[in-house]
């Protein structure tokens, strides 16, 4: 009798994995970026990137990760929406030349991702210095 409820726990335990791995490639998103970007608090290479959830729960965490430069980030949405008629994308904040993930629109959810406020503003520094060095450099 424990033989057969060892083999009913088994095949219970793969089905439940395979029901959850079924629910997270329906969302998945798969981007190409032809810039660098900042997610969260790490700035990341251009690259192909795909994004996919960790649990059921819509507000857990994302991973975001490119396979050609072995990285991972985990991204914890600050809020998300159900379902959009629009196309999965990510959008981003842009202060310069720097661009910060702020939405990630997957076929199941729209994620919205904090944007760090330290890092625009640094970026917006950088691109007050840089304008105004150049402005003083066109005077002499």
């Amino acid at each position: 009798m424990k033989k057969y409820s060892k083999i009913l726990a088994t095949i219970t335990f793969l089905a439940g994995c395979g029901i959850a791995a079924n629910a997270q490639t329906h969302d998945v998103v798969i981007a190409k970026m032809p810039f660098q970007f900042v997610a969260g608090e790490k700035t990341l290479p251009a690259g192909t990137y795909k994004v996919s959830r960790l649990s059921d729960n819509p507000t857990g965490p994302l991973l975001l990760t490119n396979d050609d430069n072995n990285i991972s980030v985990f991204l914890l949405p600050m809020a998300s929406e159900g379902f959009s008629a629009e196309k999965p994308r990510l959008t981003f904040e842009q202060v310069g030349e720097e661009h910060f993930l702020n939405t990630i629109q997957t076929p199941l959810e729209t994620y919205y991702i904090a944007v760090s406020h330290s890092g625009v503003i640094e970026a917006a520094a950088k691109l007050h210095n840089n304008g105004a060095a150049s402005g003083a450099s066109g005077n002499e």
